[in-house]
């Protein structure tokens, strides 16, 4: 993982950039110099002359890459200070819903958990329109500075794929990963 600040005033396009850089310097560090990253037509992100998986996330000051050589992977990295109301509606089942603390903090936290759990787990599996309160469901959990999560992925065929994630809070940033069998 890598960490940065932006100066103040950064526009969009250079906070983009620094983005790019902090990924390409991670790259660098773990293949070397010469390691090529592409993405797919939908977005996903490969290495076309190296066996892995990857996944990459970048939110506020950090960017996190994951890879693994057989395994599908997901990370996902979010600010904690962010407002994650609108996931609750937007995101969520009801049985999701219904284990959220009423403490708006304890609330916030979760919000952020699960949203980083399905964001993992969307980009594990890599499909295509894809409706986080229906298709990705997390068990009941009480946050905690690191722990673990269940969750399943129902294809639109029916069939449920079982996911174990972890997750860690760091300086204020929720960071969270999932590895799967391919």
């Amino acid at each position: 993982m890598a960490v940065w600040e932006d100066p103040e005033g950064a526009s969009r396009k250079e906070k983009r950039e620094r983005e790019r850089r902090s990924v390409y310097a991670l790259l660098r560090i773990v293949f070397g110099a010469d390691c090529i990253l592409d993405h797919r037509p939908n977005g996903q992100p490969f290495l076309p002359h190296l066996p892995v998986h990857i996944s990459i996330a970048h939110t506020h000051r950090f960017t996190a890459v994951l890879t693994h050589p057989q395994k599908r992977v997901g990370v996902d990295v979010e600010y904690l200070d962010r407002d994650f109301s609108a996931v609750e509606q937007r995101a969520l089942s009801d049985r999701e819903i219904s284990f959220l603390s009423p403490s708006r903090e304890l609330r916030s936290v979760q919000l952020a958990i699960l949203w980083s759990a399905k964001e993992a787990i969307f980009k594990c599996v890599s499909q295509e329109e894809v409706d986080f309160a229906v298709q990705i469901q997390v068990d009941s959990f009480a946050p905690q500075a690191s722990g673990r999560l269940n969750a399943r992925f129902f294809h639109k065929n029916g069939m449920a794929s079982p996911f174990s994630l972890k997750y860690k809070i760091i300086d204020n940033h929720i960071l969270v990963c999932v590895f799967a069998d391919c």
